[in-house]
């Protein structure tokens, strides 16, 4: 559970500094643990598919661009395989549609062209949605996620359209709001004694998954989190 893992790594963090830091959290906490995360050897790096999926709490475009480049920093890498983007979550009523996605989009066409990222895909859009971002982008999506648990299997239109165009149909079991604000806000409280936790708001996490090409198998996975405390 993501809410344990935060708490975790933050609990562990703060064992190793001053206890004067813990009552009055700055505003900006680098919390790494180097041994959690070992950055790529120049050796490797051939032999691994670097795969992230960044998980929006808020439409700042800008937010995927932070996501992408401390991940590069974090895996010791210059260059992410494949990013999928999962959007903020709508409320109740509202439906995605292609104006949501523009904005954000073209932050990941940005990203490929200064060769930061190699592919970029899509998780959750319908047939439409899909054929729509398709027609609108200069840099196509490569991939699709689908969650299996709002249809059991692939929606024929979706597959035929995706097999059309060359686009890489995938599932997921994520949740549509990976980590709400109340949990993460809680996972702070526990793991530290500042009592402002409201002060705190998530940005963005990311999810990494490095693949050995050959075999296909994950070597490692983990996550990258990103709140930022306002100055209020």
């Amino acid at each position: 559970m993501l809410q344990d893992c935060i708490q975790a790594t933050l609990s562990k963090w703060f064992a190793t500094m001053p206890p004067t830091l813990e009552t009055e959290l700055p505003v900006t906490l680098d919390c790494s643990i180097p041994e959690e995360t070992e950055p790529i050897t120049a050796e490797e790096r051939e032999e691994l598919k670097v795969s992230v999926k960044i998980f929006l709490s808020d439409w700042d475009c800008s937010f995927i661009r932070s996501a992408v480049e401390m991940a590069c920093h974090s895996l010791g890498v210059s260059q992410l395989d494949s990013v999928i983007i999962a959007p903020p979550p709508l409320p109740d009523g509202d439906n995605q549609t292609l104006e949501h996605l523009q904005p954000l989009w073209a932050e990941l066409e940005g990203l490929v062209r200064s060769k930061k990222v190699t592919a970029i895909g899509t998780s959750d859009l319908d047939k439409t949605l899909l054929e729509q971002l398709y027609n609108w982008a200069q840099v196509k999506p490569s991939s699709n996620q689908v969650n299996l648990a709002s249809c059991c299997v692939m929606p024929p239109d979706l597959t035929a359209f995706a097999k059309e165009f060359d686009i890489q149909l995938l599932t997921h079991n994520d949740p549509k709001e990976l980590i709400s604000a109340t949990a993460f806000q809680e996972a702070v409280q526990e793991s530290t004694q500042d009592q402002q936790v409201a002060d705190w708001s998530l940005e963005w996490v990311l999810r990494y998954s490095l693949i050995v090409k050959s075999r296909g198998i994950i070597k490692s996975k983990g996550y990258l989190v990103h709140a930022k405390k306002s100055n209020l």
